[in-house]
């Protein structure tokens, strides 16, 4: 007979103090997903190779998969749910949008989660750049190019390089 532990997950998730009954064999995106009814983070490999479950944990991208959820109790998670604010969506996210840089929609949050990472780390990316911090994403639909534009016009919107 197998017998699991079940323990309070506390902690802030997208801004918000979340408290939840998690096992202690579930993942950071199990206990997102199944428990805390977080449905942006996305099961693709499970074995921390396609990005989809992408989510920053205390500012830095992790692939929530290889994350016990556990281990981060206390701790600041972001999800793609909390980029967007009242106003709307954030301009990384408007800019994925207006340039068609999804399509199923199964690797997209994880890029705009990687794709927030990369701009808190480095604001005026090249193109090479961007597509080094983004190889932890895979897609099957897009081909990345649109993706890479969106990032690129995002930082600029964001952030415009001195004298624009």
């Amino acid at each position: 007979m197998t017998t699991t532990n079940n323990f309070i997950f506390r902690g802030t998730i997208n801004g918000e103090e979340r408290e939840f009954l998690a096992d202690e064999r579930d993942s950071l995106l199990e206990a997102l997903r199944e428990r805390a009814g977080i449905r942006g983070p996305k099961e693709g490999c499970n074995n921390g190779n396609c990005g989809a479950c992408s989510v920053l944990l205390n500012g830095v991208l992790v692939n929530s998969c290889c994350v016990m959820a556990a281990e981060v109790v206390g701790e600041n998670i972001t999800t793609v749910e909390g980029l967007a604010n009242a106003d709307g969506l954030a301009p990384l996210q408007q800019c994925f949008l207006e340039e068609a840089a999804l399509q199923c929609g199964i690797c997209t949050p994880g890029f705009l989660i990687a794709s927030t990472a990369l701009l808190a780390e480095n604001p005026h990316p090249t193109e090479d750049e961007a597509r080094f911090w983004l190889a932890g994403n895979l897609c099957r639909c897009t081909g990345y190019d649109k993706i890479m534009k969106a990032v690129l016009r995002a930082a600029d919107e964001i952030s415009p390089p001195a004298g624009a």
